[in-house]
């Protein structure tokens, strides 16, 4: 049997979705009963109704322990896709404690469970830092603790040491680190809200670049690595490096709706994030904005998916395409 953390998420329900298909027996763990009923929602979106009823939920949190040991009765397989996801630099404990110590949980059931493989599901932005003169980041560019990263990619990072930890003492891995993931389903969250906030007229874009990736692709991915001879290794999955303003053009023209007309220049970034701190600490809200990812909307990071394209013979769906096809569902 195979489990599945995160499975109330954008990539766990997907995965979930694609393991049935496939014909596999699977087991998603959550946190509370309503969180369930988005990955049900999904599941009738690709009128799959039907198979849904096909998974094993069991209520387990990857930060209690007590929980997880029902859940990793019978387990082979682990697709670890939970995380917490928060720019609010007052998350930070939160995001080290489900991120981190969450992880080494998992790997530490995977190992009393001599669980066969472990495939994590991390981040492009815990990968390295270019060196000067380089220009595109590869899975060896290595961690360079003097800049500056937000607590959600330290976070990653953390992740990342426990599974190498976790390899050390005998347990197969296997990490991917999807670019900014586009899918369907989850409008409150991630990606999903950039689709929210252009078909409510958002009128600013920036003109950084990062790496995109349609969800099918990380799931088809993460299952094929998981099931063949590959492992204890990392795949950087980036479809394109595509330029924000081009991102936001494709999502408002695909919701027949305005562009993004006025230019966010890093001046401006620079003083929402600032406002955004003062309102925060004021009026006592969530931060929507931190430092890092103020930095990385002007910024232009480039990754190469050379790796697992040559791996895998991976082709992948076409961002733009992909976008103009969700946008009708």
């Amino acid at each position: 049997m195979v489990l599945v953390t995160g499975g109330t998420g954008l990539v766990g329900a997907h995965l979930l979705l694609h393991l049935i298909e496939n014909g596999e027996s699977v087991r998603a763990i959550y946190r509370n009963p309503k969180s369930i009923q988005k990955t049900k929602s999904l599941f009738s979106l690709y009128k799959k109704e039907a198979l849904f009823e096909k998974i094993n939920w069991i209520q387990a949190d990857i930060i209690d322990v007590p929980s997880l040991e029902i859940a990793f009765e019978n387990i082979e397989y682990v697709y670890h896709c939970a995380a917490l996801i928060s720019f609010d630099p007052k998350d930070e404990d939160l995001l080290r404690k489900t991120n981190i110590e969450g992880t080494a949980n998992i790997v530490n059931f995977c190992i009393a469970n001599a669980v066969k493989k472990l495939c994590f599901v991390s981040s492009i932005s815990a990968l390295g830092d270019l060196k000067e003169n380089e220009k595109i980041i590869t899975e060896e560019a290595e961690w360079n603790p003097e800049k500056p990263h937000s607590d959600y990619a330290i976070s990653k990072y953390g992740a990342e040491m426990e599974i190498w930890r976790g390899q050390q003492e005998g347990l197969e891995t296997v990490i991917v680190n999807p670019g900014v993931i586009i899918g369907p389903g989850f409008w409150e969250q991630g990606s999903g809200l950039l689709f929210k906030k252009v078909a409510k007229g958002l009128p600013f874009y920036t003109k950084g670049i990062t790496g995109f990736i349609a969800v099918p692709d990380v799931v088809e991915i993460a299952a094929k690595l998981m099931k063949n001879e590959y492992s204890n290794d990392r795949f950087t999955l980036v479809s394109e490096n595509i330029a924000f303003q081009d991102l936001l053009n494709t999502i408002a023209d695909s919701l027949k709706t305005k562009r993004p007309y006025m230019h966010a220049s890093p001046f401006m970034v620079t003083l929402a994030y600032k406002i955004d701190w003062l309102v925060s600490n004021v009026l006592g809200q969530k931060r929507k904005l931190d430092r890092a990812t103020a930095r990385a909307s002007y910024t232009e990071s480039w990754y190469s998916n050379e790796k697992i394209k040559t791996t895998l013979q991976t082709e992948f769906l076409d961002i733009h395409q992909y976008i103009k096809d969700i946008s009708e569902l």
